[in-house]
C-alpha cells in the first residue's frame, strides 16, 4: 500500500546547504577617531558578510588597525624586529581568505603607514589573496591614487585585486551611487573568496612562483637536501 504524496517533506529529509567559514582581514590606516577610512572598510566588510551569508558562507572579519601598530611597523622597517602585536597582525593577513585594504590619501599618495605595513610583510604572505582597494581623501583630486599607486603595490605582492576601486571624498558619502559601488566591490571580492581562488592558486601553482630565500619560513623553496646536487654542494659524495 502506498501513501499519497501531499507535496510536503519533513525538514530533516531536505538536503541541507553546506556552510563554510571564511575570514576577511580589514586593514585600515586611518588615524582619526572616528575614521572615515575605517568606516569605508567596515561598510565593505558588512556588505561582503551579507553577500557571503546568502551563499552559505560564514564570514569572520578581523580589523587590523594600523594606527595602533605605528611604532611597531616603524621598528620593523628599520631594524627587522617584529613585535608580538605586529606578528599577530601578520598572522591575520596570512590566514585571510580576502582582504579589504583602506588608506587615507596624503599629498597625492597612500599613507606612509599603510605602505610601510605591507612593506614589512613576508613577500609570499599574500600570494593569490583577493583584495578590495579603498581610499579616502579631502578632495576628488586624489581619486586616481587607488589605481595609479595602490594596485602596483598589491601586484608586486601577487594578490588579486578586484576590478572596482573605492574612493571617497566628503561629497561621496551623500551620493546615491556610493552604496552601489561598495556593493559591487564586495560582490567581486566574495566571488573570488567563495570560489577559493587563493587556495586554488596556492595549491596548484605555488611552486611556479619566484620565492625569496627564507620567505614563508623556507617552506616555499622545496629544497631536496638528499639530491645529488645538494650532497655535492655540502661536500658529500654523489
Amino acid at each position: 500500500m502506498t501513501t499519497p504524496f501531499d507535496g510536503a517533506l519533513d525538514a530533516t529529509e531536505l538536503p541541507q546547504p553546506e556552510t563554510r567559514t571564511v575570514s576577511l582581514a580589514i586593514v585600515s590606516a586611518g588615524t582619526s577617531d572616528p575614521s572615515t577610512t575605517t568606516m569605508l572598510a567596515r561598510r565593505v566588510a558588512e556588505k561582503a558578510t551579507a553577500l557571503g551569508a546568502a551563499q552559505g558562507l560564514t564570514v569572520q572579519a578581523r580589523l587590523v588597525d594600523l594606527r595602533a601598530l605605528a611604532a611597531d611597523v616603524t621598528t620593523a622597517l628599520v631594524s627587522q624586529h617584529v613585535s608580538p602585536a605586529l606578528q599577530e597582525a601578520s598572522d591575520i593577513m596570512r590566514d585571510a581568505d580576502g582582504i579589504i585594504a583602506s588608506t587615507p590619501v596624503y599629498k597625492a599618495g597612500a599613507s606612509g603607514l599603510f605602505t610601510a605595513f605591507f612593506q614589512v610583510l613576508d613577500n609570499d604572505l599574500l600570494i593569490g589573496t583577493p583584495v578590495v582597494l579603498a581610499a579616502t581623501a579631502g578632495s576628488a583630486r586624489h581619486a586616481l591614487v587607488v589605481d595609479d599607486q595602490m594596485r602596483g603595490l598589491f601586484a608586486y605582492l601577487r594578490t588579486i585585486t578586484v576590478p572596482t576601486a573605492l574612493f571617497a571624498d566628503p561629497d561621496d558619502w551623500n551620493r546615491s551611487d556610493f552604496g552601489t559601488r561598495i556593493e559591487r566591490a564586495a560582490s567581486e571580492l566574495m566571488a573570488l573568496v567563495a570560489s577559493d581562488f587563493r587556495g586554488s592558486v596556492r595549491g596548484e601553482s605555488w611552486g611556479a612562483y619566484q620565492h625569496s630565500y627564507g620567505s614563508a619560513g623556507g617552506t616555499e623553496l622545496g629544497i631536496d637536501l638528499n639530491s645529488d646536487l645538494m650532497r655535492l654542494a655540502t661536500g658529500g659524495r654523489v
